[in-house]
């Protein structure tokens, strides 16, 4: 005799119960794709491959990263955007895609909240504040000092506009109240050229590119903009320690999936990113760069970190009209 309906139905879902778990005790079935937004070479796409090689070994399945750069990394945010939410796609997400892209423009292929999902902070890469020489200055005080009487003699150099080393030099203009006007680079080569030659009297700066001109002498080192002191500048402060509580800039990165990724699979790759970045061998192939390793994956606690960055560039990006087209 047949089963009533009811109680067939009820059988299907005890059934579906059994195989679901299944799905994420076998994944990744297939290669993993991992989309990096920017170009091949660089200390992003170290800090990527270095990481692609600890999760392949993890998983089990082999990792393929995938350059994308373009349109201020909105094209590889879309492409993710837009993948299969299986977790065979993984994105170098960061600061520019997650927060600076969708308060600097007016339309983004992609909505960071909507179609991503964050399954751990990775790591962060300071910047230190750097001077000309001939900029009469030893201290930030002295700086501030000298900016406040003489900010027409002041500019600053980024590597563009909406940039993470644009925007650190404008907090800090907002926070005390220095007059410095901005010069845009495309890159940071030229700028610091321009720098070294005294065309320009300040930048914001990635320490692994700021460092070797500040040994050389070439460069004045005046603060650090993460929370703590850098092994690499000891006798530099940072910026909040000198006068300015709560100031925090780096260029900081994060692991990716498409947001309806389920939860099961997102703890995998959650809990293969933070063992990876225990890795000794891992934190010794970034050290040229200057990446701090933050290893967060508990999502209550990127949430904050999430609203904390947005609300802080919030502020600086509307407070000074920066918008990008």
């Amino acid at each position: 005799m047949a089963l009533p309906i009811r109680a067939r139905l009820y059988g299907l879902a005890l059934a579906l119960a059994a195989v679901m778990p299944a799905f994420a005790t076998d994944y990744p079935t297939r290669p993993i794709r991992f989309v990096v937004p920017y170009a091949a070479g660089g200390a992003s796409d170290q800090l990527a491959r270095s990481l692609g090689e600890l999760l392949s070994r993890d998983l089990g399945q082999q990792l393929v990263v995938e350059n994308k750069p373009g349109a201020n990394t909105s094209l590889g945010a879309e492409t993710v955007s837009r993948s299969e939410p299986d977790g065979h796609t993984l994105f170098l997400a960061s600061g520019a895609n997650m927060v600076l892209n969708p308060l600097l423009y007016r339309r983004l292929p992609y909505d960071p909240d909507r179609d991503l999902r964050l399954v751990s902070l990775l790591a962060e890469v300071p910047l230190v504040m750097v001077v000309h020489p001939s900029v009469p200055a030893r201290t930030l005080a002295e700086f501030v000092a000298y900016g406040r009487e003489h900010g027409d003699r002041l500019n600053f150099a980024s590597v563009g506009i909406g940039n993470p080393l644009h925007l650190a030099a404008e907090r800090f203009k907002m926070a005390s109240g220095v007059r410095m006007t901005h010069v845009p680079y495309r890159g940071s080569a030229p700028a610091l050229t321009d720098l070294v030659a005294g065309q320009v009297q300040v930048m914001f700066d990635t320490i692994s590119t700021a460092l070797p001109h500040i040994q050389a002498g070439n460069l004045r080192a005046l603060a650090v903009t993460t929370p703590e002191r850098l092994p690499q500048l000891p006798d530099v402060p940072t910026v909040a320690e000198s006068g300015y509580p709560g100031y925090r800039a780096s260029v900081w990165y994060a692991l990716a999936v498409p947001r309806k990724v389920p939860d099961a699979i997102a703890g995998r790759l959650g809990s293969a990113t933070v063992a990876a970045l225990d890795n000794p061998a891992f934190r010794k192939a970034l050290e040229p760069f200057g990446f701090i390793v933050r290893p967060v994956n508990a999502p209550a606690e990127i949430d904050r970190f999430l609203a904390e960055e947005r609300a802080r560039w919030r502020e600086t990006i509307a407070s000074n009209g920066i918008t990008l087209e």
